[in-house]
């Protein structure tokens, strides 16, 4: 039996007003906005903060992300952002996000980063630290 998975960060947070489209719902846009507060909480815990992650030379850029809703989210929920490292390539990384209201699944995302340095912006391949840091959080692989 597979062990469920452990993410890297639990990120509370509470759906504000303005974040609500005309039917009420939370428009499609902040979910994005969501896991990018939730990834610079994930430097924060792996890193001391983004500072910190830039001082190391390191940075990641957004190449892609898919979402995918399950149910809506309204004005005033309580959501949890969890984060979870998929795979992490060469130059890149594809974090997993889950979005839930009391245990429910409301909001699935998956993105693509591109390691880039701090500097320049072009991408390059993190530090051996810095993808030590990463490596440790990769699922376990079945035998």
């Amino acid at each position: 039996m597979t062990e469920p998975r452990k993410p890297i960060v639990e990120m509370p947070l509470r759906v504000r007003y303005h974040e609500c489209d005309g039917q009420g719902i939370v428009f499609n846009a902040n979910y994005l906005a969501y896991v990018d507060m939730a990834m610079f909480e994930v430097e924060k815990v792996l890193f001391g903060s983004h500072e910190e992650a830039l001082a190391r030379g390191v940075d990641v850029v957004v190449a892609e992300s898919n979402l995918r809703y399950r149910a809506p989210c309204r004005y005033d929920d309580e959501l949890v952002v969890a984060v979870f490292l998929d795979h992490l390539g060469t130059t890149s990384l594809i974090i997993d996000f889950e979005i839930t209201r009391g245990g429910d699944l409301c909001t699935e995302v998956k993105t693509r980063y591109v390691f880039v340095d701090p500097t320049t912006l072009r991408k390059a391949a993190p530090p051996a630290a810095v993808r030590e840091v990463y490596a440790a959080l990769l699922p376990a692989q079945a035998d």
